[in-house]
């Protein structure tokens, strides 16, 4: 009987951690959607369309959404329609002080151990971004925009911090979106060159203004 008994637990645990791990793959894949600008502003989403897309039940896309619900990364209205946020003037106002706010932090902590192979690093990201400003590839510039970001604050060694801020980013994807077709970019931000000039002079206050600028100053064109 013992032996019995071990040999169908086994068998439970996969049937528990399949639906698991689609809910989880679900949820990564739309979420890197969402913070890199793939989906619109108000874009509609439905867990038919979902689960179609990624090839699972509707069970794994709704815990899916239900987890970005939360996170703020989709809205779900009273009469169930699930949708990215289409974001209101003073919601992009609030959320960019956040971001001023968060990430002047996350820079400063990170500036003690802003090395030559991180400022190095930083300009690589730096020169993908204009490739991708010159292919005028909106989803590849914020995606590596937000990797510039990720890569310089990683450094600060504040993990709660860091996912604050990520969370903030992703509520805001689909306005990047919309924000980068406003713009019209020719070349990388020039607040990129700024941080690196900074983190090369050890200069806390102009890394601090630097990081403000770029992270507040494009969203104020949608706040007004």
């Amino acid at each position: 009987m013992l032996i019995q008994s071990r040999q169908s637990e086994p068998t439970g645990t996969a049937s528990q951690a399949a639906p698991s791990a689609a809910h989880e793959r679900v949820y990564r894949a739309l979420r890197s959607q969402i913070m890199h600008g793939e989906l619109a502003p108000g874009a509609s989403l439905t867990l038919r369309g979902i689960g179609a897309q990624f090839e699972v039940s509707m069970t794994p896309a709704r815990e899916a959404v239900r987890r970005l619900v939360a996170e703020g990364a989709l809205s779900l209205s009273q009469s169930g329609r699930v949708a990215t946020p289409d974001l209101a003037p003073d919601r992009i106002e609030e959320l960019a002080a956040l971001r001023a706010l968060l990430e002047t932090e996350l820079a400063s902590r990170a500036l003690p151990r802003a090395h030559l192979a991180l400022i190095e690093r930083l300009q690589s990201i730096n020169g993908v971004l204009s490739d991708a400003v010159d292919q005028g590839d909106a989803v590849g510039y914020i995606r590596t925009n937000l990797e510039f970001h990720r890569t310089l604050y990683l450094r600060a060694q504040a993990p709660a911090m860091l996912a604050t801020a990520e969370t903030v980013w992703l509520q805001l994807g689909p306005t990047m979106r919309k924000l980068y077709g406003r713009l019209r970019r020719t070349e990388a931000p020039a607040g990129h060159r700024a941080i690196i000039a900074a983190l090369r002079a050890g200069d806390e206050p102009g890394l601090r203004l630097a990081v403000r600028t770029d992270v507040t100053q494009g969203l104020k064109l949608l706040a007004t």
